[in-house]
């Protein structure tokens, strides 16, 4: 088996959770009827600070549902630039809830203040400013934090614009391990939040969106129309529960995992960015011939906005960083620079 250090989405279920998915107790989800589906959604309600939440197959469609919510056609959310609903979900935004996403300037994935609040639309002759979204962690800053109090001046400005904020807290967790703080710190006074279950956390499949319970019925037609409705969704459900509360407790290893890999990098002569949680980006000339070299040694890696990212996870053996690490110097042989 080679190193994957493509994703903590390749993580595979754990036996616990294959029980967990043979025994799950199971109903009609989209009738509301999963018993082990609301179990999971009221977890995650209730562990991150909402009145509510949603089971949806993936992230992408969590914040598409989220979006879908908050904003009238012919409308722009604000995001930090590099965010993944403007550089990975495919003009979603605009294809499904007719608005455009305003990237705005994120030094090291933390949004500029200033440059925020002047991005703000409320003219006759502009679309409308609908949302504010944030990023934590923010993946191609290289899983950066965004400091708590970064995001509190995010709130207290769409506030004072009658705005509401979305979070994308795909990785939410490693931001609350990072921080030192319970993840319903990191979740606090957004609108809405989603989470990943198939990331950091492990299980196989699945988001939930964190909301109001005032928008959930229509947050459920969104997830019908978009073709989100599950129905004995309990056996994915049963996976996640264990996800939310036993992943959590991997993540410190995966950024211990990371620095190591990201020193031993730096010691190779790569230029790395800095490692905050689990993901180290790393410069390398001609990104995708050293990736088919290093797959050649047995690791796997993948380029992402012209860099080489490798990503820790809770499938990794200890002994997986030093090897490849050796492998990344063998693959670096002859060097491209």
């Amino acid at each position: 088996m080679p190193i994957d250090l493509r994703s903590d989405t390749v993580t595979r279920p754990t036996p616990a959770m294959r029980r967990a998915v043979a025994e799950a107790e199971v109903g009609d989800d989209v009738y509301g009827e999963d018993p082990t589906v609301n179990r999971l959604q009221a977890l995650a309600a209730e562990l991150l600070g909402f009145e509510g939440a949603l089971f949806l197959p993936s992230g992408t469609m969590a914040n598409q549902v989220a979006l879908l919510l908050h904003l009238p056609r012919g409308s722009e959310v604000l995001a930090p630039e590099g965010a993944h609903i403007y550089e990975y979900e495919l003009s979603a935004p605009a294809l499904l809830a007719g608005a455009l996403v305003r990237p705005v300037p994120a030094p090291g994935g933390v949004p500029d203040l200033k440059a925020l609040k002047g991005a703000v639309r409320r003219g006759p002759f502009q679309a409308p400013t609908g949302l504010i979204v944030l990023e934590n962690t923010h993946n191609l800053a290289g899983g950066r934090v965004v400091p708590l109090e970064v995001q509190r001046g995010v709130q207290a400005l769409a506030q004072a614009h009658g705005l509401p904020t979305h979070l994308d807290g795909a990785r939410l967790f490693n931001a609350a391990t990072f921080l030192g703080v319970e993840a319903r710190r990191v979740a606090q006074g957004f609108t809405t939040l989603m989470v990943s279950l198939s990331k950091g956390l492990g299980a196989p499949a699945g988001s939930l969106l964190l909301l109001p319970k005032d928008l959930e019925p229509e947050a459920r037609r969104y997830r019908k129309l978009l073709g989100g409705g599950l129905r004995q969704a309990g056996v994915l459900a049963a996976a996640g529960i264990l996800a939310l509360t036993e992943g959590p407790q991997h993540l410190k290893r995966d950024h211990e995992m990371a620095r190591a890999l990201g020193e031993g990098l730096a010691r190779l002569g790569l230029e790395v960015g800095p490692v905050e949680t689990n993901m180290v980006y790393a410069e390398i000339q001609e990104p995708q011939a050293f990736l088919e070299r290093l797959k050649a040694q047995g690791v796997l890696a993948g380029a992402v906005g012209g860099r080489v990212r490798f990503v820790t996870h809770r499938d990794l053996r200890d002994e997986d960083i030093p090897q490849a690490l050796e492998a990344v110097e063998r693959a670096l042989q002859p060097r491209p620079w």
